[in-house]
């Protein structure tokens, strides 16, 4: 018996409704995505990401990083970081995104999960610093992890396996009608690097 992977077409709305998501599959071979998996685990400034809620200070294990073609200012969970100047890794993988999904991106928000353990909890990227609607395009590297959506009114559900080198876009309506999330897992031991890049509007 033989075994292939399906063909996945890029062009299909995995969102039944208010928004889009394309699945572009693995984007890079497996030797070019470990190349980059080490690349990036070495090279980037990784921080523990840090988080106020309800006024108390929250360090998470998962670490992130924020890179740009200028020192942007980006704010989330009531905390600002600033970018770093691209490194070479990373404007690599933008240009190859650039060139595969026709869209542009100014900056990219990393983060990196030890293990299964680590996660990220419900949310939509809907900060007042990003291009409303804009295209947000997920690059992962490392251990396969199942990424989930759920509409904030129907409550409906989507999930994807993202897989090594994989790219996943999100744009139009989906950061206002849906939430996203990384669940936890016991099953995974290694580690998955995530990249977001996306277009910061300054004002």
């Amino acid at each position: 018996m033989t075994l292939f992977e399906p063909e996945i077409d890029p062009s299909k709305n995995w969102l039944p409704q208010d928004g889009t998501v394309n699945y572009y599959g693995k984007l890079l071979n497996k030797k070019d995505a470990d190349f980059y998996l080490s690349n990036l685990l070495d090279n980037i400034d990784w921080r523990n990401d840090e988080a106020i809620i309800f006024g108390k200070l929250i360090i998470t294990k998962r670490k992130v990083a924020w890179y740009g073609e200028k020192p942007f200012s980006y704010t989330y969970s009531n905390t600002t970081k600033h970018a770093l100047p691209w490194t070479q890794a990373l404007l690599d993988l933008k240009t190859l995104i650039e060139q595969n999904t026709g869209e542009t991106f100014n900056s990219c928000l990393l983060n990196l999960y030890h293990d299964g353990s680590e996660g990220m909890a419900w949310h939509s990227d809907g900060e007042k610093d990003l291009k409303k609607n804009g295209a947000i395009a997920s690059l992962s590297f490392g251990a396969e992890r199942k990424f989930a959506f759920k509409h904030k009114d129907t409550k409906e559900k989507v999930q994807l396996v993202l897989e090594h080198g994989s790219l996943l876009i999100m744009k139009d309506e989906t950061q206002t009608h849906w939430l996203h999330r990384l669940p936890p897992t016991k099953l995974i031991t290694t580690p998955r690097v995530n990249l977001t890049f996306r277009t910061i509007i300054e004002n």
